[in-house]
Formats: structure tokens, sequence, C-alpha cells
């Protein structure tokens, strides 16, 4: 059962999303404010915590830079009715993981909810678990079925990637980017490259599969 923080200094909007998000089974606990929320973490485990920016004594970007400066990476979704480019941009440069405008679309929040519940869980565990496939970081290892094989260090991370977001459209460039590095001076060949090797090495795997999307880049899709 995952344990989610409302911070919001509306009354009616907390009590709309504790409604939302008990009805998905979720444990919800509720603050009017940055400090509050604070306290409510002190008591509680929390998972994840759904954050509006304007409200009194802490604001929700005070609350954020608070969270990352004592090295906590737990997941925050920011909502506001601020819809400027730059209040979103403020709310990612200060750590916040995702970011929602105002009037809420219920089911967004709840499909966004869970994405971010499910990257913090890859992100602690360090694993992918797909059938009867699993990717262990640590060991940049892929086992099935008893059968364990370490992969060279930029095939497993490439593969790591795109696992982490199955359906999740990416560029060659942004691949490249974030595997090799902004200073990278390998070509986003390399990507294809790899992406080929990939291909090769879990051929005929009923698990999972990459995928080419025309013009565009990659996709990883999950078959189990």
């Amino acid at each position: 059962m995952f344990h989610i923080l409302v911070a919001d200094d509306d009354k009616n909007t907390r009590r709309l999303l504790q409604a939302v998000l008990e009805a998905e089974n979720y444990t919800v606990f509720t603050a009017e404010n940055g400090e509050d929320a604070l306290e409510v973490m002190d008591r509680e485990h929390i998972d994840l915590v759904v954050l509006d920016i304007m409200m009194p004594k802490m604001d929700g970007y005070e609350f954020t830079k608070t969270l990352r400066a004592a090295q906590s990476e737990l997941p925050i979704l920011m909502i506001s009715a601020k819809q400027l480019p730059e209040d979103k941009h403020k709310g990612f440069l200060v750590g916040t993981d995702d970011y929602m405008t105002k009037p809420l679309d219920e089911e967004e929040l709840l499909l966004r909810i869970r994405a971010l519940l499910r990257r913090a869980k890859i992100a602690s565990e360090r694993k992918i678990v797909i059938g009867d496939v699993t990717l262990d970081y640590d060991s940049l290892t892929v086992s099935r079925a008893g059968q364990t094989q370490e992969l060279p260090q930029k095939e497993f991370q490439l593969l790591y990637k795109l696992l982490s977001y199955p359906g999740k459209i990416f560029t060659r460039i942004q691949l490249m980017d974030e595997i090799w590095g902004l200073s990278s001076e390998t070509g986003w060949e390399t990507v294809t490259v790899h992406i080929g090797r990939l291909r090769k090495r879990f051929e005929g795997w009923e698990e999972f599969e990459i995928e080419s999307v025309r013009g565009l880049g990659y996709k990883a899709v999950k078959k189990v």
C-alpha cells in the first residue's frame, strides 16, 4: 500500500484529491502548507507527494528545495494554477519530478502518479523485472530461466533506460546525451549500432522487444 501526502492550502482541493486517491486504494495524508507537510513526514512513511505551489508559511518551491537539499529522492508531483513556462521551469529547477496545472484531470493525475511510483521503485531497487527476465543495474546483468549474461556497460544502460519507460519514444540524440554524455564526441550512429547488438542478443525473447519509430527513434515494448 503506497502512502501519498497531499499538501495544498485549499481545503476543497485536499478533500477532492484524498477521495480520488483513496478510491484507488492509496493511503492519503494531508497538509495545509510545506511546514505541516514536513511534520507529517517526520511521523509517517511517505512514498510520493502531491504538492501545491502557492501555500502560506512554506510554499511548494521551498518545500521541494528543502527535500532535495537533504538528498531526498522522494517523488514530487507539483500542481498549480500557474501555467506559464517559467513557472514550470522553476518547479523542475528546484527538483520536482512532474508538474500539472489546475484544473486537474483526475485520470491523468492517477496515471502520472503510477508512473512516478514505478520509476521510484526501479530507482531504489535498481532492478527491472519483466516476466522471467531480471535486469540488475549493479551487476550489469540480464537473467532469464536460470541463465545470466553480463552486458557491456553502454549496452546495458541503453536497454535499462528503454525498459524503465516502456512505450516511451526516445530520439537517438536523447539516448546519446543520456548514455554517452553531452560532451561525447561519438556520433548518434553509435546508438543505432548498440540497438542492433541488443536486438541480436535478445532475438526471440518473448518478454520484450525494441521497436524503431520511423523518423523519431526507439521504444521498448513489454510483451508480458
